[in-house]
């Protein structure tokens, strides 16, 4: 029996959340897993290939209505997230970059020009997006940021930085965030403008199967046109997050599940004193602990999919589910590590990957002790972030 099946987890989805469960979990088994391990090692991923395949499956976008999107339920969505995850961070990092970002942006605050122009070749996976927010000193803190977009008569010219920028360097269209006179607004901007450049963040410890940037904006020029027409202020960029924060909750378990299966399967298999290692009373109470927390995540994901389903899902909630579930799916990468042994640092297995990226979920999309305040303030009605 699989953690998930002891909570009975299934009997809670629909047959069309079931489908699209199982057909991103076939796609992931014939075309991802098999080559993550040296993605990972190689710290390379075919971003464009597989945004093509992941548009055919239709999961780009999926939860938005219209324009070649899938229109499907927020909870199928998440668990879309959950098995994408469960491969690897950094996969799920791309939909949910292109989706949850780049695509809801333009579709919740874009002009009917800029949807037409990209969403439906975004949801083929045939364009690709990123999403300018966070800026090298300006990352908890985006009201800070230091870009800047000024008009020059029928143009604006943006100037300024962004970092950790998933899919930049592969980008056909940059949703950037800048400051203007009339507060913080959003641009569309084409990749190949002049001026715009991405260069690629080498180096990394985590979320190597997955191209990060930094954003550089020397004097790119757009059309007064390029801006999002009405929504100013941080209300734009922080409705995105909260898309974006929404498949993490469901995400982040996805790993943890993978590392937990791994872990119970290695312990039955691996003898320890002429003894399966599952056998031993130790293995067990881990792996009872481990399964508890990872179903606990999953009725609390469920809860909020539903919730999000029906329109009452609130931000301050997307933040309890962001907290509990990311910190509880290291926390149970970190103890199966410890199921496995030394095996359990090589790509052999993928445990440590997971853990690795989980590092880098932990802290996108809002630190644990961002949303740690975000929950105290509703609870309180006091803001402690100054």
């Amino acid at each position: 029996m699989t953690p998930l099946e002891l909570f009975d987890i299934d009997s809670l989805l629909s047959e069309e959340e079931r489908a699209m469960r199982d057909s991103v979990r076939s796609f992931l088994d014939a075309r991802v897993r098999p080559h993550l391990g040296d993605w990972y090692e190689d710290a390379s991923i075919p971003v464009r290939d597989l945004a093509r395949g992941l548009g055919d499956l239709g999961v780009l976008g999926m939860h938005l209505e219209g324009y070649g999107c899938a229109g499907t339920s927020a909870t199928a969505y998440g668990l879309a997230c959950l098995e994408l995850e469960a491969a690897d961070s950094g996969l799920r990092s791309l939909v949910s970059v292109q989706g949850s970002l780049a695509m809801f942006g333009i579709w919740k605050w874009g002009s009917e020009e800029h949807r037409e122009t990209w969403l439906p070749r975004m949801a083929a996976g045939e364009a690709i997006g990123c999403f300018g927010l966070t800026e090298p000193d300006f990352g908890s803190n985006p009201a800070g940021m230091r870009t800047r977009a000024v008009r020059d008569g029928d143009e604006w010219v943006l100037n300024g930085t962004k970092m950790w920028i998933t899919n930049g360097s592969v980008a056909d269209v940059a949703v950037v965030w800048a400051q203007t006179t009339d507060g913080i607004r959003g641009f569309v901007v084409p990749t190949d403008t002049p001026g715009f450049s991405a260069p690629e963040i080498k180096r990394k410890m985590s979320l190597r199967a997955s191209v990060t940037s930094e954003l550089v904006l020397s004097d790119v020029r757009l059309p007064a046109s390029a801006a999002f027409p009405e929504v100013r202020g941080l209300k734009g960029p922080l409705s995105c997050l909260d898309e974006a924060r929404f498949g993490i909750v469901f995400g982040a378990l996805g790993a943890a599940r993978d590392c937990l299966d791994v872990a119970i399967s290695y312990a039955q298999e691996r003898e320890i004193f002429e003894r399966p290692l599952a056998s031993y009373q130790l293995t067990q109470a881990k792996l009872a602990d481990m399964s508890l927390e990872l179903g606990k995540g999953m009725l609390l994901a469920l809860h909020l999919g539903r919730l999000k389903d029906a329109g009452r899902l609130r931000s301050d909630q997307v933040s309890l589910g962001k907290l509990n579930n990311v910190r509880e799916a290291i926390a149970i990468a970190r103890e199966c590590r410890t199921i496995l042994g030394a095996a359990g640092i090589t790509l052999e297995y993928p445990i440590m990957r997971h853990a690795n990226n989980l590092e880098s979920v932990l802290t996108y999309e809002g630190t644990s002790e961002v949303h740690q305040l975000v929950i105290g303030r509703a609870l309180t009605g006091e803001s402690a972030f100054r």
